[in-house]
């Protein structure tokens, strides 16, 4: 059985049950959990399932698990968005493919239900192939193949830092099922090295914060550099008392990127940050358990009117993290184990060619 983690002074186990069972309540009838306006995209839905995983819901999680199974296409991705069973955007994107082996791998941690993970094996193992193929020489992974079959034109600076962590945790179901696969640990290797390396490989959207604290997030950066990079848009992104801004040039916090800005700093080995940063986003707290999305600080009001599902699955897994509750507590921790130091970028003969805005 479970316990469900606390953070002293902050959410009690009770708390974060209450918000973990917030997810379920929206989740679909066949296993979905949709945004708040109906659609669910694979990325979003496993998050989900890993709070679930860590409150306890494991029949919640397990459901959602086979919804995954059912609606992966023959090429292991899934359509962009879900409505109602029905695929809403075709496009397939590699960051919602590799987080996957994420939930898997998490799920065997705190779980230690190796049989599910075997049984689910053959999904992460399309998922991930079909990330793989996505990948350019350099080493960034595009992010999307579109309907067409074209795979897109250039790569995106959060969505592979995400992708980096999928690799390297199928590459541990891998070796955990006796069923190694060296392709995704080369394939993680070079986008590390990119991640770390090359900013000029991805398209710029440096007004997110995601694209800042991803990178460390998603363990490709770590020591020294995770550390400066931190420091670099600290003031830019962090609003003290209230959380981390979505984008840098709107007075706009969200909860889901303070919690996951917690885990960066918990990562990093800032714990005290993480913590300062956790109990500052409590206040988007409904009564009900679940957390609005975001908050207009200049305006004063809810935006968007709404409480996301997401949210609350970020909200538990950085409980987990800064409690050290489960055996997955330390997920975002360890996925940094294989990261790269770069000395010098400009000897390493790799393209410093720009991608595509």
């Amino acid at each position: 059985m479970t316990t469900a983690p606390a953070v002293p002074g902050i959410v009690t186990a009770e708390q974060v049950v209450a918000t973990a069972r917030s997810i379920a309540a929206v989740q679909d009838a066949d296993g979905g959990v949709p945004w708040p306006e109906g659609h669910v995209d694979a990325w979003n839905h496993v998050e989900c399932l890993m709070a679930m995983t860590v409150a306890g819901l494991r029949a919640e999680a397990r459901k959602g698990y086979d919804w995954l199974a059912r609606h992966q296409r023959a090429d292991g991705s899934w359509p962009a968005k879900i409505t109602g069973g029905v695929a809403a955007e075709e496009n397939g994107e590699s960051n919602h493919a590799a987080y996957l082996a994420v939930g898997v791998w998490h799920d065997l941690l705190v779980t230690g239900d190796e049989r599910f993970t075997r049984a689910v094996w053959p999904v992460v193992e399309r998922a991930l192939d079909f990330v793989v193929d996505l990948q350019t020489p350099r080493g960034e992974i595009v992010w999307e193949r579109a309907a067409s079959g074209a795979p897109a034109a250039y790569a995106l600076l959060t969505g592979c830092s995400s992708i980096y962590q999928g690799l390297r945790c199928g590459v541990l179901l891998g070796e955990r099922l006796g069923d190694p696969h060296p392709d995704w640990e080369l394939a993680a290797d070079r986008l590390g090295h990119v991640l770390a390396a090359h900013p000029e490989a991805f398209a710029d959207k440096s007004r997110f914060s995601m694209d800042w604290y991803y990178p460390i997030l998603g363990g490709a950066v770590r020591g020294p550099a995770a550390r400066e990079r931190l420091e670099r848009e600290w003031e830019t992104f962090v609003v003290p008392g209230l959380g981390v801004r979505c984008v840098s040039d709107q007075p706009w916090v969200t909860g889901a990127e303070s919690c996951e800005l917690a885990l960066t700093l918990d990562a990093a080995g800032d714990r005290a940050r993480a913590l300062a940063v956790f109990a500052d986003m409590q206040h988007m707290r409904h009564r009900d358990g679940s957390y609005w999305t975001g908050w207009q600080f200049v305006n004063e009001a809810w935006f968007p009117h709404e409480q996301s599902a997401y949210t609350a699955a970020a909200v538990v897994l950085a409980a987990d993290a800064l409690s050290d509750t489960t055996p997955g507590a330390g997920l975002f921790r360890r996925a940094g184990r294989y990261a790269v130091s770069v000395v010098d970028a400009a000897s390493c003969g790799c393209s410093h060619a720009s991608s595509r805005t």
